[in-house]
């Protein structure tokens, strides 16, 4: 989103493509935590014990706070904890120090300083919100949703609060109840950009991509984010509509050509529409990103087996068949490999078990009709031929169809 993957321009993994777009999406909000800003004095010649005993506990706060705001967390933290080893129940250095931890990745331990602080003050949303925000950062997204809901319950209005509750609600696969939770609050905030694009992801995942899609790419020319054209272009790719999902993908090329997962979804997108020369350095872009992306391997594979170069299709659909064994088509090509490269029984044997498991399928019957010759089974080769020409009448009669 808006500043998704321009603070940090990455998204780690590489799952199947497109899948993860989104994880880097992080809020003003969650950029800066909740700490409290306090006066703090100097002790002075001649106090009492137990007022230099305070104002050391003021000062490290007060120090604490300093290391905080410089992005020093490691000072801060240590500060936060001497102040608190003088005083355990300052609400101020625990819930700072939830909030330290959170930043500096230590998300477990940020979730113990944010219950203790909230188990003497329930009814604090502010630390609420920090325990909320540090579920998110560790990725337990089943225990945010609840502790965001919570701030919701206190604080109707908070949209960050709500966008960031709409978000998990997406990516726990429940896109409609975030559709009903952030549509009734657009009226008024329809500038605000990190409430549209979460909006607009969940309505196209719940299948509303008549609003979805155009408010989508709308975030993505407004703030050229590539994980929003990414969204977009993965939808109208799923839709069928090439066009313009060679536009969306293509325009987050330009921005972002390393970003995981793209490369596979433009060659996919030109490999579409026909153009496949420039299709093919697309997937090798995706092969050299990540070795093991499924597609990217299958697609390439498929490319140069068609151009006849088994040299360079033969470890690529290889790869795929070892990344998904049970893929239809990755079977089905690698048999056309061995098929054409002598390896007649092996690629038979293939054929027979696609064959076996969709009966209806007609590529497995088209190329068993030849290798059956070369194996010298004329008999089961006419029987293949004759199996193609039904399947070929009955597709007719049907018509166009979104088949194999």
């Amino acid at each position: 989103m808006r500043g998704m993957c321009r603070q940090e321009k990455r998204q780690a993994q590489h799952e199947e493509p497109g899948k993860r777009v989104g994880e880097c999406f992080i809020l003003n909000a969650m950029r800066s935590a909740i700490f409290l800003l306090l006066a703090m004095g100097v002790p002075a010649l001649g106090q009492a014990p137990q007022q230099v005993h305070a104002a050391g506990v003021d000062q490290l706060l007060s120090q604490g706070i300093a290391a905080q705001q410089r992005h020093d967390l490691q000072t801060a933290i240590a500060d936060y904890r001497k102040a608190l080893a003088l005083q355990p129940e300052l609400a101020e250095a625990r819930a700072n120090l939830g909030a330290a931890l959170a930043d500096d990745g230590q998300f477990d331990e940020a979730i113990k300083e944010d219950t203790r602080a909230l188990a003497s003050a329930p009814g604090n949303s502010g630390l609420r919100m920090n325990l909320a925000l540090a579920y998110y950062k560790k990725g337990d997204l089943a225990h945010a949703g609840p502790e965001f809901e919570r701030v919701l319950a206190a604080r109707p209005m908070d949209i960050a609060a709500a966008v960031l509750l709409g978000y998990v609600d997406v990516k726990l696969e429940k896109p409609e109840a975030a559709v009903r939770l952030l549509a009734p609050l657009e009226t008024g905030h329809e500038n605000n950009l990190d409430l549209e694009y979460v909006l607009g992801y969940a309505q196209i995942q719940s299948g509303d991509e008549k609003d979805g899609l155009p408010r989508m790419e709308r975030m993505a020319r407004t703030t050229n984010a590539v994980d929003a054209y990414v969204i977009a272009g993965t939808a109208r790719l799923h839709h069928r509509e090439f066009h313009e999902a060679r536009t969306d993908l293509e325009a987050a090329v330009k921005l972002n050509p390393a970003f995981p997962g793209l490369q596979t979804l433009v060659g996919q997108a030109r490999d579409a529409l026909g153009d496949t020369d420039a299709a093919l350095p697309a997937f090798e872009a995706a092969v050299r990103q990540d070795p093991r992306d499924f597609t990217a391997n299958l697609y390439l594979g498929t490319m140069w087996l068609k151009q006849r170069d088994f040299d360079h299709a033969r470890p690529l659909l290889e790869m795929a068949a070892a990344l998904q064994p049970k893929s239809p088509m990755a079977r089905l090509e690698l048999a056309k490999l061995n098929g054409l490269t002598g390896k007649y029984a092996e690629a038979a044997a293939a054929l027979e078990e696609l064959e076996k498991a969709d009966p209806g399928w007609l590529d497995p019957h088209v190329e068993l009709a030849t290798l059956y010759y070369k194996l010298h089974r004329p008999a089961d080769g006419q029987r293949e031929r004759d199996i193609v020409a039904k399947i070929q009448a009955q597709q007719q009669k049907a018509g166009p169809q979104n088949g194999k």
